[in-house]
């Protein structure tokens, strides 16, 4: 089908709306009209170049949920009419990581970049004649979407469109990281430095798991405010404003789990973070930074000798097919706001705005709600 789609063809240009065709769903696949798209800061790194392509032109997005209009061939886990949320990872369930719990390291990630469907290694969409690279082979930054089942999971049809987009990645993200990967404690004092839609999710997670202080970190002064909202006991601008204050509201004793969560990370956020760290403390790493960056600061000594933990995190630690259903349970709950995560929606003509103001500290999470007037 021909509709319309945000495609970028080149580093550091603004997204092209432009018009792009769409195959049908092949064997495993499903093809969904899209609802609306969550505008994630990993879509941005695309545009910088900190996160490489193989080649342009690529389409965005890799938040989003929608209803699914069409099945392939073989399709064994949805069917037309369902209510889904697209995952940016995709999980078969049965190769040694998702056999052993680790769906977010699925072996089908391994090709997340290359544009390749799972199903046949073709392409499903075309723009200006060519071939297009779809985010985490998904591309949500269009009204409809061919993609494999294995990243499209059932929902309550009863959840919003614009709160279901973002349990597709920073959601998830964010509260996994405190909850699976820092596996914050009651009573645990947790750090969080970068407060956009991951970090908030992270200092939800923290409040699930009864942190008794929770210390937000952000340069921006309307994401400082809302961490209060959102529960957070302490905030301020930088780690080194954090650092004594930290110390008195301890005793010394520092942050139990910190957890890393900014747009985009340097080398020198990791010594920072370790700084508000205590002794045995766990730091979590869920931000990404430029893929050809590989110079960390980091105090070795004081690494070893305080025993501190330096660990990664990607999906928050999770299994999608039970953590996007478990956290909108929680959401229709009243256990996890995410009505007030979703800061503005924007259509889809609008998307360069949209970063814009994200880049400006403007949102929490901006969200592109598609109409009929896109199709």
């Amino acid at each position: 089908m021909k509709t319309k789609g945000a495609v970028l063809w080149g580093l550091n240009e603004p997204w092209s709306v432009e018009e792009i065709e769409i195959g049908d769903p092949r064997a495993g696949e499903v093809q969904i009209r899209m609802e609306a798209a969550g505008m994630c800061h990993s879509d941005h790194h695309i545009v910088t170049g900190a996160t490489p392509m193989p080649s342009f032109p690529v389409m965005g997005g890799h938040e989003g949920s929608g209803v699914v209009i069409k099945t392939g061939p073989e399709v064994k886990t949805l069917k037309e009419g369902d209510h889904v949320v697209l995952s940016f990872i995709p999980s078969c369930g049965h190769c040694p990581a998702c056999a052993n719990g680790h769906q977010n390291l699925c072996d089908l990630g391994m090709g997340l970049l290359s544009g390749m469907a799972i199903s046949d290694g073709t392409y499903r969409i075309q723009a200006r004649g060519q071939n297009v690279i779809p985010m985490c082979l998904l591309g949500t930054f269009s009204p409809y979407m061919t993609v494999h089942e294995t990243q499209a999971i059932k929902i309550d049809e009863h959840i919003p469109f614009e709160v279901a987009s973002l349990v597709g990645c920073g959601v998830p993200t964010g509260w996994g990281s405190a909850v699976n990967v820092a596996k914050v404690a009651p009573g645990d004092t947790v750090a969080i430095i970068g407060v956009g839609g991951v970090g908030m999710s992270a200092l939800q997670g923290a409040v699930q798991s009864g942190a008794s202080k929770i210390i937000a970190i952000d340069p921006v002064q309307y994401k400082r405010d809302q961490a209060l909202k959102f529960g957070a006991t302490h905030v301020f601008s930088t780690a080194a404003e954090a650092l004594m204050p930290m110390m008195e509201l301890t005793w010394g004793l520092m942050a139990d789990k910190t957890i890393i969560t900014v747009g985009e990370i340097t080398g020198e956020d990791v010594e920072a973070a370790l700084l508000l760290t205590a002794k045995a403390g766990r730091c979590v790493v869920t931000a990404m930074g430029r893929m050809e960056d590989m110079d960390v600061k980091l105090n070795l000594f004081l690494f070893t000798m305080l025993q501190k933990d330096l660990q990664g995190a990607i999906f928050g630690g999770g299994n999608p097919r039970h953590d996007i259903p478990l956290l909108l349970k929680m959401y229709r709950g009243g256990q996890l706001n995410l009505d007030d995560m979703v800061t503005k929606t924007y259509a889809l003509d609008d998307i360069n705005t949209g970063y814009q103001d994200m880049l400006d500290g403007k949102n929490i999470r901006g969200v592109i709600k598609f109409t009929d007037a896109d199709r």
